[in-house]
């Protein structure tokens, strides 16, 4: 008996801190610029943030921590991937967005440049899938370490009818609305979201008949299904991890009805006006997961990490106004190496570890998310079957004022995304150490270098006042991109691919 006793001390500490394991919640917005909020990421409130009314992205970072330097990649499927897998975009070669159909890169014709073989079917969970990175995906990882897995919104992993296309696939045991598809038919509930007969396509949105007919606009209903998700999940007594990925603030743009006319009154261009109702719409969602916690008791122990997938919509797309424009202080938008492309807003909410109010200006890039959200889930990378690129953010939301000057962080686009080109698009790539970050351009050998700390909107190119500082940036850059074999454009003229940085002309 007295052994028994003995027995259950011992166990009763281990059994409870499983049953304490955070929930967690990334809260994945589509297309976000680092400028599309009324929280001011740059230090102060710029003429953008006047724009925006986010109030509970507000209250996100009066409760828990800013990230000033958070970075994604410059387009949607690179980054979810690497958020799946802990890998960079150039380690795992899918460089640009997945395709709907399978075996159909989405890259444009080039003149100068023959066709490139990245992973254009995107990430596969299975082996033997031709042009995927195959890697074991962050839910498997949670669902072992105890965790019940919900996907909803937005997956656009991999190509349909690749094992990727489908979240199950990848370990979330809740799925609603994730499929092949990187964006709505429709946002609009009374146009069924796109599923209307003899108009229907492949990015119809599913998993959602019940609210067909209805006013409800596509970031509602899936907040609502989170929601009921979340339910689901108490019936288990299982920590959760929800995936909230929302399809806003990807075009199509359409009126949110419950918060155009405040911007249409304010006096915005009416496409302007409707991008600001997407974001109170995405801003509300927030609110309403806020509330959900808090009402459920659940606030205490759930971590919430807010991120976008790529900067702000800018050059090529449907917004009002002159391009590159939108997302001042920073350069250039969506699709970009420049800030505008890349850097994104990032909150993050956790009572008892993170210290409310706090901001941590360390840069860090949605690799990151990977080991982190395994760390504190308390599960190992050692059960890890790719190697991990990302690097654990852990010790920041502790300590917001620690600092890395030397780590390195790397973008490579070799691709061409869009047809008619655009400020710092196609066919580029990118480092950050420090303060610096040197740019360079695949098609012409150019390089350019900016001191973000005092240049933030990169107008101040002084590489031939720093030549050394050039040189040395672009050797971190090419002995990265050849530790991660990766893939560089090939001239059809020479049959020889682009120059690694370091092997190129300098300024």
């Amino acid at each position: 008996m007295k052994r028994l006793l003995l027995l259950t001390a011992f166990l009763f500490p281990l059994l409870s801190s499983a049953q304490q394991k955070p929930n967690i919640i990334v809260f994945l917005v589509d297309d976000m610029g680092w400028m599309d909020t009324s929280v001011p990421f740059s230090g102060k409130v710029e003429a953008l943030n006047q724009r925006y009314h986010t109030p509970n992205m507000e209250r996100l970072a009066r409760e828990g921590m800013t990230f000033t330097n958070a970075y994604a990649t410059p387009i949607c499927t690179p980054s979810r991937v690497s958020l799946m897998t802990g890998l960079n975009a150039a380690h795992h070669r899918v460089t640009n967005w997945t395709n709907i159909a399978r075996d159909t890169p989405t890259d444009h014709p080039d003149s100068t440049f023959l066709p490139l073989a990245w992973n254009y079917n995107g990430f596969s969970p299975k082996t033997g899938v031709p042009h995927t990175v195959e890697a074991t995906p962050l839910p498997v990882l949670l669902r072992e370490a105890g965790y019940y897995t919900i996907h909803v919104g937005k997956a656009h992993f991999g190509s349909a009818g690749t094992p990727g296309a489908n979240p199950y696939n990848l370990g979330f045991m809740v799925n609603v609305a994730g499929n092949a598809a990187g964006h709505p038919q429709s946002f609009l509930g009374i146009e069924n979201y796109g599923n209307l007969p003899g108009k229907t396509s492949a990015h119809a949105v599913q998993n959602l008949s019940e609210y067909y007919g209805t006013e409800t606009f596509l970031t509602e209903a899936l907040t609502l299904e989170a929601l009921k998700a979340l339910d689901g999940a108490a019936k288990t007594k299982k920590p959760f991890f929800l995936h909230l990925a929302h399809y806003a603030l990807h075009d199509p743009l359409q009126a949110d009805p419950r918060f155009i006319q405040k911007y249409l009154a304010a006096g915005l261009n009416p496409q302007e006006a409707k991008y600001a109702s997407m974001v109170e719409g995405m801003d509300k969602s927030l609110g309403d997961v806020l509330a959900y916690l808090q009402r459920n008791k659940l606030d205490q122990n759930t971590i919430l990490l807010f991120m976008s997938d790529n900067g702000g919509l800018s050059t090529g797309f449907p917004r009002g106004g002159k391009s590159n424009t939108h997302n001042l202080p920073l350069k250039a938008g969506k699709g970009s190496m420049y800030e505008g492309g890349i850097r994104v807003p990032m909150l993050v909410r956790w009572p008892g570890t993170v210290k409310p109010g706090t901001v941590a200006q360390q840069y860090l890039i949605i690799e990151d998310y990977f080991p982190t959200l395994l760390e504190i889930a308390g599960t190992k990378k050692s059960q890890v079957s790719q190697g991990v690129d990302g690097k654990s953010f852990m010790p920041l939301l502790k300590n917001p004022a620690l600092k890395d000057s030397t780590r390195v962080l790397v973008w490579h686009h070799p691709n061409k995304w869009l047809p008619q080109g655009g400020l710092g698009i196609n066919y580029k790539s990118a480092v950050r150490q420090g303060d610096w970050k040197l740019f360079y351009d695949l098609r012409t050998g150019q390089k350019e270098l900016y001191h973000l700390s005092t240049d933030l909107g990169e107008a101040n190119d002084v590489a031939r006042q720093y030549p050394d500082r050039v040189a040395s940036l672009a050797k971190a850059l090419g002995q990265q991109l050849r530790k991660w074999n990766a893939l560089m454009p090939v001239f059809k003229r020479t049959q020889t691919p682009v120059p690694m940085p370091d092997e190129a002309w300098l300024p």
